[in-house]
């Protein structure tokens, strides 16, 4: 299984997947709208591949075969702040 890699111009770490170079037939207007003009990035052969470095390549193959393309976007990014509210909060004796 081979599909073809696009990144994003205007989200950064954001990665347009499809089944055949410059067939984006089956991406919503919207979506790519969105994204912006795909910047092409590379070919990849996933039906051997075992993992990919931030996608779950299970849910690449599948997503390739029933909707005809995937999307992957950056993790959220963690709010250390709250975090480390949350974490002091935690920690500290309540007050009641």
């Amino acid at each position: 299984m081979l599909c073809a890699i696009y990144k994003s111009p205007k989200k950064d770490n954001t990665y347009l997947y499809i089944n055949k170079k410059d067939d984006f037939s089956a991406v919503p207007e919207a979506l790519l709208s969105t994204f912006g003009t795909p910047q092409f990035v590379m070919v990849l052969k996933i039906g051997d591949r075992k993992k990919l470095a931030l996608a779950d390549i299970e849910k690449v193959k599948s997503e390739l075969l029933e909707k005809g393309f995937y999307l992957q976007v950056p993790p959220p990014v963690t709010n250390l702040l709250e975090e480390y509210k949350a974490a002091k909060k935690a920690a500290s004796p309540s007050q009641e």
